[in-house]
């Protein structure tokens, strides 16, 4: 089995369905993601001490860790909030197909290899 310790799942959560759709789609084209799932979620969190229940975008950015920065850098670019969510897990285990399919994608002109 291939080791799956550089590809990751990145979560990053937008005010808009619009919004996740346009940066989803932005990150494919780009091969910053080999898949880019997205949830309407509901989400409840402190701002600038106060208490938010806001409804929101949750995308599952299938990616390999190793270009993260660049794949954060355009995150950034398109994304409305101040400070928005941009977590890395990384992927312990998973289908070998599966992870040389996503290998097979991510090849952004940004990231010099």
């Amino acid at each position: 089995m291939e080791t799956p310790a550089h590809y990751g799942v990145v979560l990053v959560t937008t005010a808009n369905k619009q919004e996740a759709e346009t940066m989803a789609n932005a990150l494919v084209e780009a091969k910053l993601a080999a898949c880019v799932s997205l949830l309407p979620i509901r989400s409840i969190y402190a701002w600038q001490g106060e208490i938010y229940k806001e409804y929101e975008w949750q995308l599952l950015i299938k990616t390999d860790l190793a270009i993260f920065p660049a794949l954060e850098a355009k995150i950034r670019e398109l994304h409305s909030y101040e400070v928005s969510e941009i977590i890395a897990l990384p992927i312990v285990a998973g289908s070998p197909a599966y992870l040389q399919w996503i290998s097979e994608q991510i090849k952004p002109d940004s990231v010099v290899w």
